[in-house]
């Protein structure tokens, strides 16, 4: 009897959290994360991944439910209304829908003309800004369509894009270093480049290491959706390249056509990127380009509330956590299931992060700096919400002393790695690696650089305007690698991100437990975060 009661013991022992002997952590912090628990954090995500919010689409009434929610979760907690209107800040919205019969994509190549066909041959999105263009020109082949001058690189030397559709690879080179290079692949900024050396169109191709992470067929539905871009106070798009009328993208067999007759064949092109021998050419084609829109206006809010710390000096500064709370609405039926409840995505981050601010908020002292718990829209849409709010702060930017972002933690094995993303590239690097080793999760270099997720969340917002930020993904170690390949590849961006997936709360609740962590050190620290001297994001957006 003895023998099992010691072996009980010696069991419940083992099984304490690891931040309950962990160096550090005062008996406040400690009590303020084992008040982190599964059953809650279940209970917020069966609520936002319910078929009745229909999937939490932008501007729409599934939304408009799951931000009630949140607010009223923050009065629960205590938060203070942060928003422009209590705990709400409207972003003012365009959506566009893509009038297909008025649209359309042909190719003239070696004297023949090819029409193409929408989601078999072509992809193409609304236009948020205009709503009729029509572009015939030449098309002149431009690498990856980037300009990195740090680092030696140009695809557009050599070439004349003004006045001519240039046709580009997705991505990036995959010799960049892994934040500049999901950085440089980022649209809006390869948007600004096309316009800034002339070209009026675009023609993307998909490149392999892209057509291996989400295959045609899997984005081809996706495209039907609207567009959605936040408007500024001149009813201009954001991020809106005025000068490039119409783009669309290739599927590869009319990239394959596109190419015909080159001096290098598509085949070629492609085995040139893996080298990083990339050279750009005209195309012995033009292409005919025509895009009508409609547009409606719209709107759909952020959700903000503040903890504001406990410090008088240093209760001025604000530490923001981010999560998005919108996903894909109801849109193209998967195995007779329409509605994409976002389970996962990002139900998670929103559940981890009400539990966060209730456990900060029943600290005492509460941390020192203040809090901003901020719940985005249109991250979907391509971080609308987090770019409007960075764009439009609620509290003055300069006051922003950092982001630490949730987004879609996949419970698929028990957590035992996180990739802190864009951490090196600041002094968050350190707050993740102390935070990961209280809880006792390694923290590891990004496996699938490839993925570029640093700039498909929302941190990168505030890395625009300035903000040391940050964005952790977990997972359960090389063993559970490839479950979590399987669900990116079959789930992610699915309808079948729902309900009915085997969840782990205990793993959620131990990333909510590092986030918590994280953001009382970032809070509590006598200094605000820095960029690393020399750092590129840094120099290209730190606050003078």
């Amino acid at each position: 009897m003895k023998a099992r009661w010691l072996a009980a013991a010696a069991a419940l022992w083992v099984a304490r959290p690891a931040f309950a002997q962990a160096p550090g952590t005062d008996a406040s912090v400690r009590q303020a994360l084992q008040s982190i628990r599964p059953s809650a954090l279940e209970g917020h995500l069966r609520f936002l991944a319910d078929d009745l919010l229909e999937g939490r689409g932008t501007a729409t009434r599934g939304y408009d439910l799951a931000a009630r929610y949140v607010i009223a979760q923050y009065r629960r907690i205590g938060l203070e209304p942060a928003g422009s209107e209590g705990f709400l800040q409207p972003v003012p919205m365009r959506r566009a829908t893509l009038e297909r019969a008025k649209s359309g994509v042909s190719l003239t190549v070696q004297g023949k003309r090819h029409d193409l066909t929408i989601e078999r041959d072509y992809l193409m999105a609304a236009d948020a800004y205009r709503r009729q263009s029509d572009v015939d020109a030449a098309v002149v082949f431009a690498g990856y369509g980037i300009s990195a001058p740090e680092l030696g690189y140009d695809d557009f030397a050599g070439i004349d894009a003004h006045g001519k559709v240039v046709a580009v690879l997705s991505g990036a080179p995959a010799s960049f270093p892994h934040t500049l290079r999901a950085h440089y692949s980022n649209g809006r900024i390869k948007d600004a480049n096309f316009a800034a050396h002339g070209a009026i169109g675009v023609l993307t191709i998909r490149s392999p290491v892209d057509e291996r992470r989400a295959a045609w067929e899997k984005i081809a539905p996706a495209s039907r959706q609207p567009s959605i871009r936040w408007l500024g106070a001149d009813g201009v798009p954001d991020g809106a390249a005025p000068e490039l009328r119409v783009a669309a993208t290739l599927n590869r067999s009319s990239a394959e056509t596109l190419f015909q007759g080159a001096p290098t064949s598509l085949a070629e092109v492609f085995d040139a990127a893996e080298k990083g021998k990339l050279r750009g050419f005209d195309l012995a084609a033009r292409a005919r380009m025509r895009r009508a829109s409609r547009h409606e206006a719209v709107s759909s809010p952020n959700v903000v509330g503040l903890l504001r710390g406990s410090d008088p000096q240093l209760s001025r500064e604000v530490v923001v956590l981010s999560a998005h709370l919108d996903h894909l609405g109801i849109a193209a039926p998967v195995q007779g299931d329409s509605i994409y409840n976002g389970a996962f995505d990002n139900a998670t981050g929103i559940a981890s992060m009400i539990e966060v601010a209730a456990a900060l908020a029943s600290m005492r002292p509460r941390p020192r700096r203040s809090i901003l718990f901020l719940a985005v829209t249109g991250e979907e849409k391509g971080l609308q919400g987090s770019s409007y709010f960075a764009e439009h702060p609620t509290i003055p930017i300069q006051d922003l002393v950092a982001d630490l972002n949730m987004d879609m933690y996949v419970m698929v094995g028990a957590l035992r790695e996180v990739v802190a993303h864009g951490a090196e590239h600041s002094t968050l690097a350190d707050v993740a690696r102390q935070a990961a080793t209280t809880i006792g999760v390694n923290v590891i270099n990004d496996p699938t650089p490839e993925q570029v997720v640093f700039v498909r969340s929302d941190q990168y917002s505030f890395v625009r305007h300035g903000v040391p930020s940050l964005f952790v993904t977990g997972r359960g170690g090389a063993s559970s690698q490839a479950a979590l390949d399987d669900w990116l590849h079959r789930i992610y961006h699915s309808p079948q991100d729902d309900l009915g997936q085997t969840m782990d709360f205990e793993s959620l609740a131990r990333f909510a437990r590092l986030h918590l962590l994280m953001a009382q050190r970032v809070a509590n620290q006598p200094s605000r975060p820095r960029w690393n001297p020399g750092d590129f994001f840094g120099e290209r957006y730190g606050r003078r």
